[in-house]
């Protein structure tokens, strides 16, 4: 274990952080060390005193067993604070801390007698499959591997004063209550939590002996990955009081846009099938949690319609865009720009809401997929949100706020920092698809056309788009003098028409056409470690360092964006069409930051069935694009069309 050296402060240093007057000629209590403008590792990791507490979920009962639901927090807080050292809390709330069930996924491929209602086909392990990709984070796996505290968290902030509270999510694990995919129940699990810290809810042990946080002084910081990041979101959209600082990484915003698009039925990438119900049957953990809480599950079946697709009110309850108004806590923000699990329309949404309301606030985007960044540029990542918690939690001025707003990475391994994203001057640039030069089979009235073909992947479709193909539309640009800069949310408008088919989507795909190596989302490891923090038997503060799997390829799908074209008006409304009448369809690609060099070529691929993401209708759908009427509009933030 490594050895740390306390820097010696002034005494009113220690005041200021401490909180405590120190009466004459009495022993000073123990406080946190600070010198260059940041707190230091003085205290113990191995000594640190570990707990758990049971909090009781005031106004909760899940599971209707008629006392309220209540969840299970680790804690891990320095020795010191036992003889009157009070710190902040760095909080992580999970659904997957005691691992997820095996359940199945619906069937998306819906036969000719079918009115749309899907089966069911095995799932793929959620947590398995991003853990072998690289893309999630150790406190993902089920706590029986390697226990509670087996992130950075604890070797890198326990030392620097800080507790780390670990929340199992209602129905999960050690907690009662029951899972709902993000409804108020989960929300308030980890606010209960935040309220105990500050003396306003019951904690038990695991004897029932009341206990209270004195250790602490109230002032929290949520960070997390995936689902875990999402609750920060959650929570922070009550105003709870303590809750000073999130940090939702790669983090849904609003969970219809996770499962839906614009009126239809989609999938997270990898995850073809899943839904809310599938999620919420995951995470039941509880050892009695399918007698308790199956029904509750049956019904969220019911009510997130995989029929038609439309918002609603089940998703409306889970739109944490709703009450972004009283989010209260500063908010660092950081998403995969090639994450097609949770999609960076989440993070973009979010970011905008808050950019509107004045929230303090900053961005990490980079080039890996669903991943946290410690895994993608973990000493400045370290150093970066090091800084974001000791100015939130501790108060010091460390400069962290004058620092740029915006970190982007633009290629693998190469950043840009911005004072703002998107980027400063961007500015919406709009063409019309046939100024772009049409690759399709044009047939009379200056009409395209192609054939919905449900088995044929996306990437298939996209690929040589100057060769004529039945099954999809590909326009293209001239080839581009100068880099191109998008920063931001593309959308498209289409004048088509649909008939002789059952199909309702149109998808469009925006592609970068031209020889290059480029990210693929997924990381490596570069056999390089860092040693970050104190380590632990079976825990040594240290990590292998990770960089971008590249690939060489003569395109990539840069972003893409879907539509239920029976909602053309809007997402909560079913419009029946009618066959071979044509219609204008708006809708919006997902959010990206992405340079398309010179010498390649832009181009907009349309297709209707994506094979990977909607549902699958019978074959046969004929799409009737009328070009000059459709339109193309880019954030552009560099260079030109």
């Amino acid at each position: 274990m490594r050895t740390w050296k306390a820097a010696a402060v002034p005494l009113a240093v220690l005041l200021a952080i401490t909180g405590t007057a120190m009466p004459a000629s009495a022993e000073p209590p123990p406080a946190s060390s600070v010198a260059a403008h940041a707190t230091q590792p003085v205290f113990s990791r191995a000594d640190a005193i570990v707990e758990t507490v049971y909090v009781e979920v005031a106004g909760v009962d899940s599971d209707f067993d008629r006392r309220p639901d209540r969840v299970a927090v680790d804690i891990m807080r320095p020795r010191e604070t036992e003889r009157g050292l009070k710190v902040p809390v760095i909080m992580e709330a999970s659904p997957y801390y005691a691992g997820g069930n095996d359940v199945q996924n619906h069937d998306v491929d819906i036969e000719p007698d079918e009115e749309g209602r899907s089966g069911s086909r095995t799932a793929r392990n959620k947590l398995a499959d991003l853990m072998e990709a690289g893309v999630t984070t150790k406190s993902e796996i089920a706590r029986a591997e390697a226990g509670p505290f087996d992130s950075y968290y604890d070797n890198y902030f326990v030392p620097r004063g800080y507790a780390v509270a670990l929340v199992e999510n209602l129905g999960s694990g050690r907690a009662t209550g029951c899972p709902t995919t993000g409804d108020r129940n989960e929300t308030l699990g980890p606010k209960a939590a935040i309220d105990w810290l500050n003396g306003r809810a019951r904690g038990f042990d695991a004897d029932g002996n009341r206990v209270r946080a004195d250790w602490t002084t109230g002032k929290v910081g949520m960070i997390g990955v995936s689902y875990n990041g999402t609750l920060p979101n959650a929570v922070a959209a009550t105003g709870v009081d303590g809750l000073k600082t999130i940090v939702p990484i790669a983090a849904i915003s609003s969970w219809y846009d996770y499962y839906r698009a614009n009126g239809g039925v989609l999938a997270p990438g990898g995850f073809q099938g899943e839904d809310a119900d599938v999620l919420a049957k995951y995470v039941l953990t509880r050892a009695d949690g399918q007698a308790v809480c199956g029904g509750l599950i049956d019904r969220i079946g019911q009510d997130q319609d995989r029929l038609t697709g439309d918002y609603s009110d089940f998703w409306d309850d889970r739109n944490y865009l709703n009450d972004v108004r009283r989010v209260k806590a500063s908010v660092f923000l950081v998403h995969g720009l090639n994450d097609w699990n949770v999609k960076t329309k989440q993070a973009a949404q979010w970011w905008d809401a808050l950019a509107e309301q004045g929230t303090p606030r900053k961005i990490w985007l980079h080039q890996g997929a669903h991943t946290s960044p410690f895994n993608v540029r973990t000493a400045e990542w370290l150093r970066q949100l090091h800084g974001w918690f000791d100015y939130w939690l501790y108060g010091i001025q460390n400069g962290i706020m004058r620092e740029p707003q915006a970190d982007v990475e633009f290629a693998p391994g190469q950043w840009g920092r911005h004072a703002s994203w998107p980027l400063p001057r961007t500015r919406d640039v709009s063409t019309p698809l046939d100024s772009l030069g049409s690759r399709g089979a044009r047939s009379a009235h200056d009409v395209d056309s192609f054939v919905d073909q449900r088995t044929r992947r996306a990437e298939e479709l996209a690929a040589e788009p100057e060769t004529a193909d039945a099954n999809r539309l590909a326009y293209l640009s001239p080839v581009l003098k100068d880099d191109l800069r998008i920063s931001g949310t593309p959308t498209i408008k289409v004048r088509a028409s649909l008939e002789g088919g059952r199909s309702p989507y149109l998808t469009a795909l925006l592609v970068d056409y031209g020889s290059d190596t480029r990210a693929t989302g997924a990381l490596r490891s570069t056999g390089e470690e860092l040693c970050y923090g104190q380590g632990v038997p079976g825990d040594t503060g240290c990590t292998i360092l990770r960089q971008h799997v590249t690939e060489t390829a003569p395109f990539k799908i840069v972003t893409r964006g879907w539509l239920d074209t029976r909602n053309r008006n809007a997402a909560d409304r079913t419009e029946p069409l009618r066959p071979g009448r044509a219609y204008d369809f708006r809708w919006d690609f997902q959010a990206q930051d992405y340079v398309f060099k010179a010498g390649h070529r832009l181009g907009v691929v349309l297709i209707s069935t994506d094979y990977d993401y909607t549902l699958r209708y019978p074959a046969g759908t004929v799409v009737k694009v009328q070009p000059e009427r459709s339109v193309l509009s880019l954030p552009v933030a560099e260079g030109r069309l």
